[in-house]
């Protein structure tokens, strides 16, 4: 499934998914048993007859993802799925995603939608500029790389934190700051910069998310 549309706009939706379900090798009957299914699954029931090109982005991207199940793939290969999806369809199509693994098929896509990545996946690989540069299980991932510690507390317990030689900043709001340490550096200094500056109320490490991995290995690439 590409992630431009991949649809002949003049269809209307049902049709668009029997053609294809004709064109990889089911019979007029299996064909339209197949699409009637995918079109209750997406909830398009009311815009089954409907032209592709006067639906929504979301309903079309529903559409597409439903022309690329209609005849059972083992594999699925698809860019940016979640493209023009609100959250309600962002659910769907994970839901539907996830028991398409569960029933025995491969999935592979490609995203720049992290949370939804670290949420969903088994194995993720991270490329830049057409090279690999980190790959795992979504756990390893977030297990290795930076060290991260947030600190909660008054004003000043954040802003001693924060300017401790060999800490970089990752996110600071009002009364609170999460850091990324230096190799040089242990949490208890980072504690004892804290506690110097004000009373801290929470202290704790943090595992970095996909999207911080990724900034990781793009910028480690770079250097």
């Amino acid at each position: 499934m590409p992630e431009e549309r991949g649809l002949y706009p003049k269809m209307r939706a049902l049709e668009q998914l029997i053609y294809v379900a004709r064109l990889s090798g089911l019979d007029a009957g299996a064909a339209l048993s197949s699409a009637n299914l995918w079109i209750e699954r997406f909830g398009l029931q009311e815009r089954a007859n409907d032209r592709v090109e006067t639906l929504s982005l979301g309903n079309q991207q529903r559409v597409q993802l439903a022309v690329a199940l209609v005849h059972n793939p083992d594999l699925l290969v698809l860019d940016e799925p979640f493209s023009g999806l609100d959250p309600v369809g962002v659910d769907l199509m994970s839901d539907v995603l996830k028991d398409e693994v569960a029933g025995g098929a491969a999935v592979i896509f490609s995203s720049h939608q992290l949370e939804l990545v670290e949420r969903i996946c088994n194995d993720v690989a991270i490329i830049n500029n057409g090279r690999l540069v980190a790959s795992g299980t979504v756990d390893d991932l977030r297990s290795t790389g930076e060290r991260l510690i947030r600190i909660e507390g008054s004003h000043g317990a954040v802003e001693g934190a924060a300017a401790l030689r060999g800490v970089t900043v990752r996110a600071k709001a009002v009364g609170s700051v999460v850091v990324r340490l230096e190799d040089s550096l242990d949490g208890e200094q980072v504690l004892d910069a804290a506690r110097a500056g004000g009373p801290v109320s929470h202290f704790s490490t943090e595992r970095p998310s996909l999207a911080d991995r990724f900034r990781e290995a793009v910028a480690y690439e770079a250097e």
